[in-house]
This record gives structure tokens, sequence and C-alpha cells, in this order.
């Protein structure tokens, strides 16, 4: 748990229109077959692992009064035995939402933070990555071999990648057949996306991670996007820190 306003009020509140497409990019990468509209907020509830694909996301403000959504949206998740959450971004319709949960009983946890990097400013350098390019098939399977996940939340993670809106290049690093790190990009125009990072934990702090996103990054750049963006849990301080390198910022 957490409190939101320990979150610097620029960053929880924007009216900057890069950040707006940001937030409707990633939406457009993480697109599940288990999702429903309801007044104005687009419920989705996939089994998988990435909670974008299974929350309420309040893009727009409706019409309905909030308790009469509340309700419904609680009664939605509990019928499908999965957590009704909520990710209130500076966009979340309506205004105020935020609030609205807390006074409603909800609590606030999950602190995560959207990064963005102009590729044109990027001077970061590091050793070539080992990593080789893969289809969204493999990358679902070795996803899912490196956090674990069980054979329904791979598949889950497998259709989210194979539906997305956006052009993904996949890539893993292995050891034999084993993969020991992986993660894509989704180019959607002149923003690439970050998704999917993860290191085996006996792999880590070896620099794999960095020379696989800079892997990532080479191909955004070559395929003409402008800036690359990336979603993390902001307690990951290492994941953070080598994001930071390479001029990331939230």
């Amino acid at each position: 748990m957490f409190d939101p306003a320990s979150i610097s009020s620029s960053l929880r509140r924007t009216a900057d229109a890069l950040a707006a497409r940001i937030e409707d990019a990633a939406l457009a990468v993480a697109q599940p077959s288990q999702q429903s509209y309801y007044d104005g907020w687009l419920l989705r509830y996939s089994p998988g692992k990435a909670r974008r694909a299974r929350s309420v996301n309040a893009i727009g403000a409706g019409i309905l009064p909030l308790p009469e959504k509340l309700a419904h949206c609680i009664d939605f998740y509990t019928h499908r035995r999965l957590p009704c959450l909520f990710r209130v971004t500076p966009f979340s319709q309506p205004a105020g939402l935020d609030d609205e949960l807390a006074a409603a009983g909800f609590g606030a946890y999950g602190d995560t933070r959207v990064m963005k990097l102009a590729l044109a400013e990027t001077t970061f350098a590091v050793p070539p990555s080992a990593a080789r390019s893969i289809s969204a098939e493999q990358f679902a399977t070795a996803f899912g071999a490196l956090h674990e996940l069980d054979t329904e939340k791979t598949r889950a993670e497998r259709e989210r990648y194979t539906r997305s809106a956006a052009h993904g290049v996949f890539v893993a690093q292995f050891d034999g057949d084993a993969p020991i790190a992986c993660g894509s990009v989704a180019i959607d125009g002149k923003l690439a996306g970050i998704f999917g990072m993860v290191t085996a934990t006996c792999q880590r702090r070896r620099g794999i991670a960095t020379s696989l996103l800079a892997q990532l990054l080479d191909e955004a750049r070559a395929a003409g996007a402008q800036t690359a963006y990336l979603q993390v849990d902001a307690g990951k301080t290492a994941a953070r820190r080598t994001y930071s390198k390479f001029g990331f910022d939230d």
C-alpha cells in the first residue's frame, strides 16, 4: 500500500500531449481478447501477468453515476474470479477518480512509472547483445519460463503479444535451449514501447539486460521511431537505474 499523494503532482496530473499518446499506444499493445466496454471504461480480464490487460482502464468519463459504475466493475471481476483493479493515470476519467476510489474503500498499491526517452539523444555505449530475434510465440514461451508462469498465464501472454496492433520485435538470449533474458519493442509510428523485459535471477548484474535494451532501441531507431517508452514498478531500483543510464526519465 502507498499514498498516491506521495507521487509528484507533475506525474499525477499532466496535459502533456506526448504522455497521452504514449498511454494510448501502450493500451494498443496490450490487446487481450477478454475485454468489455462499459460507459467509457475499458474492462480487461485476461488471466495473464500484465495488470494493464486485467484491469479497468478509465479512458472516458461516461454518463452513469460513479457508484453504479463501481458496483458493475466489482461484480464483473468477481464473476471472473479476478481482483477488481483500476489503472489510474493522469488521463483517467472522471477527474478525481483516485479520491473517489479511496472513498469507496479501494486501496492504492502498485506504484508504476512510465519512462520515456528521445531516441536521438541516446549516447550510452554498451557491449553488443548476444540475444537473437524470435517469433512472438517463442517470446511468450521464454517470457513465461523466466517468470515461472503456469500454462494458462503463458497462453494469455502469447495471445496478447500476437494480437498487438503495433509492429513487434522480440528478442531473447539463451544458454543452450534455456532462455536467460528476453524483451520486446512495439513500434507504433514514431513511438516505440519496450515490453516484457526480464532476466533470469541467476544471470542478473552481468549487463545482459543493458545490452538487450540497446538492441531493442536500435531496432526502434531503424524503424523510424523517435521516442521510446516503458513501464516499470517504482520500487525496482536496479531496473530504473539501467533505464536512467540510457536517458529514460519519468
